[in-house]
């Protein structure tokens, strides 16, 4: 069981009536990148733009909190996503927002959703198809089945740091995970929480196009953190994006239910410890 798939795979399913494909971009405040106006000018074939920013709970002081599942609901379809669609989503860095839209659909039922390895970047080196602009699409019907065993909270997350019942790995870098680099977002404590492991979502990727390394590397790599395999796995971030990778990559590991920390950095270090 992969969650993974080629650029020659999805080749070879473009203009499929019941494929969407989803542009999932997202870059950090700090890069200054527009990603729907580099979606307008170059996306795959198709490919409608998903907004993480905007699906998200828009009464939650943090950023791009997961949404309900109403809100989720409404926004996919929109989007011209139904639940008998075979979804390929992908951005702009090869791998990177992908896996949080990726984990979306999945704490809301849909298991039919794929990661293109090396995304767009792989996509464009190979020569492969590109449109411009906004491609129409009809309104679709999306019905939700919410996973509420893919995601943790903060009074969860506090409840383990005291329990210490299920393993909480933290995406960031070394430097944000001791405290030695500061934080991103202003006015955030630095550390890590206590009793996590630090496994830099980087170390999971690979050049030239940040894929997903082998499934026999991601093994050699967790094994070298100590991560217990029949221990619940949590992962945890900045801002619940890049904790993702780590759930995809765990899920290529047969690990099927890690979960998130949605509110990750950006909540703890502002009121968790």
């Amino acid at each position: 069981m992969t969650a993974l798939v080629s650029t020659d795979a999805l080749a070879g399913k473009l203009g499929s009536p019941h494929l969407s494909i989803i542009d999932a971009s997202w870059h950090m405040p700090s890069e200054k990148r527009n990603a729907y106006e580099e979606y307008k000018t170059a996306h795959i074939p198709g490919a409608v733009f998903f907004d993480i920013d905007a699906i998200s709970d828009s009464k939650s002081p943090y950023p791009h909190m997961l949404p309900n599942a109403d809100t989720f609901a409404d926004a996919v379809a929109k989007l011209g996503i139904g639940n008998n669609h075979e979804i390929v989503v992908y951005d702009s860095n090869g791998l990177f927002s992908t896996a949080r839209v990726w984990w979306m659909f999945r704490i809301f039922g849909h298991d039919n959703i794929k990661v293109l390895n090396g995304g767009l970047p792989k996509w464009q080196a190979e020569d492969r198809p590109i449109e411009s602009g906004s491609p129409s699409h009809k309104a679709a019907s999306f019905k939700t089945t919410f996973r509420p065993e893919l995601l943790r909270s903060l009074d969860q997350v506090r409840a383990n740091v005291k329990e210490q019942r299920e393993q909480l790995i933290d995406a960031r870098s070394k430097g944000r995970f001791d405290g030695s680099e500061p934080e991103p977002r202003p006015g955030l404590a630095s550390g890590h929480i206590t009793g996590s492991v630090n496994v830099h979502y980087k170390e999971c990727l690979m050049p030239p196009y940040n894929m997903l390394k082998s499934n026999a590397e991601l093994k050699v790599l967790f094994a070298g953190k100590n991560i217990d395999y029949s221990k619940p796995i949590a992962a945890s971030c900045g801002s619940g994006v890049t904790a993702c990778i780590l759930a995809l990559a765990l899920y290529e590991l047969g690990q099927t239910q890690v979960a998130v920390y949605d509110g990750s950095w950006a909540e703890w270090g502002s009121e968790g410890a």
